[in-house]
């Protein structure tokens, strides 16, 4: 039997039997019969790529059939409406197989997510249904409403700002010439949605005040043996260049003369390297957490570590895959 999956596309004529020939996958599920696992699934395919439900078939490609009366599927329906919020509410076809009915369910992407069932909420990952933690519902509502984190508004005042890292940064931001930004520097903070309805936003807080975030970086000679640390809570602008100066610090450094005045340096590691790798560390965290950026210098290594996780439920292994 062939089970190679089908991407079902809008506008196509179902083939209900190479339909039920598909392997479960993010997009399609089999139920025996209809209840709370069939409104788990269609509430999982809602917040992720919308999917199919078929009702009267097992997962052995085994056509059971239901009992369908004249009143069935709308109260399937109206089962399926007060069990979710927002409600959802899914196409259905019914076809015959041999005598028996089957029901396909059908629900699409909802816009605006995440949708709960029971007051819980789950994603499709793969062929299975994914309950979500409070950071993940979190992060899909985020994506939903493309709301970044750092836009949230603080209710720090704006004369907790550093003034003189503002201007740096609007000259900064000039230099590159694709804003021309004019001497207000509230306005200029406003236009670029660091500054809203007269309060800083999370962004404005990290590049420009105390914002409670750290990096910790550390010398050691064995894993268990440290013989400098740094502790750095500044504006990160500042934090990135004070870590960089730490870093240059404990690794080695060498001289090149080629017969001209001047000496090149030769540093153990490519300094553009790790201002790239220290960069990402910092712009890459998650900060809805409090835990600190920690770099570990070893003689031979170093260790970039922050908190966080890949996006979307990435694996490791799904970084080495071609696909």
């Amino acid at each position: 039997m062939d089970r190679s999956p089908v991407n079902w596309a809008e506008g196509d004529i179902m083939d209900i039997h190479k339909l039920i020939q598909s392997p479960e996958s993010e997009i399609l599920e089999f139920k025996k019969t209809f209840g709370k696992e069939t409104i788990i699934s269609l509430t999982a395919f809602a917040n992720s790529r919308g999917g199919r439900v078929v009702v009267g078939v097992d997962s052995n490609d085994k056509v059971s059939g239901l009992s369908i009366g004249a009143e069935t599927i709308q109260q399937y329906l109206n089962e399926i409406k007060l069990a979710t919020y927002p409600q959802i509410l899914p196409h259905v076809d019914l076809y015959e197989i041999d005598g028996k009915t089957v029901l396909v369910f059908e629900v699409r992407e909802y816009p605006i997510k995440p949708i709960a069932c029971k007051n819980r909420y789950y994603r499709r990952v793969k062929n299975s249904n994914h309950l979500l933690s409070l950071d993940e519902i979190v992060d899909l509502q985020q994506q939903s409403l493309n709301i970044s984190f750092d836009a949230y508004p603080l209710k720090d005042s704006l004369s907790s700002l550093n003034e003189s890292l503002m201007h740096r940064f609007i000259d900064r931001v000039n230099s590159r010439g694709r804003i021309n930004l004019q001497d207000d520097l509230l306005m200029n903070l406003t236009k670029l949605k660091m500054i809203q309805n007269g309060s800083p936003t999370l962004a404005a807080m990290l590049l420009f005040g105390n914002h409670g975030y750290s990096i910790h970086i550390g010398r050691f000679k064995a894993a268990d043996t440290i013989i400098d640390d740094l502790l750095i809570k500044d504006p990160l602008p500042e934090a990135l260049e004070e870590a960089l100066i730490f870093i240059k610090k404990h690794i080695n450094l060498s001289y090149e003369f080629d017969g001209s005045l001047q000496r090149t340096e030769r540093w153990q590691y490519p300094i553009e390297v790790i201002r790239e790798v220290l960069l990402n560390s910092v712009v890459h965290r998650d900060y809805k957490s409090t835990s600190d950026i920690v770099i570990k210098i070893f003689d031979d290594r170093i260790v970039f570590a922050n908190p966080g996780r890949l996006y979307g439920h990435l694996t490791i292994e799904d970084l080495h895959r071609d696909d």
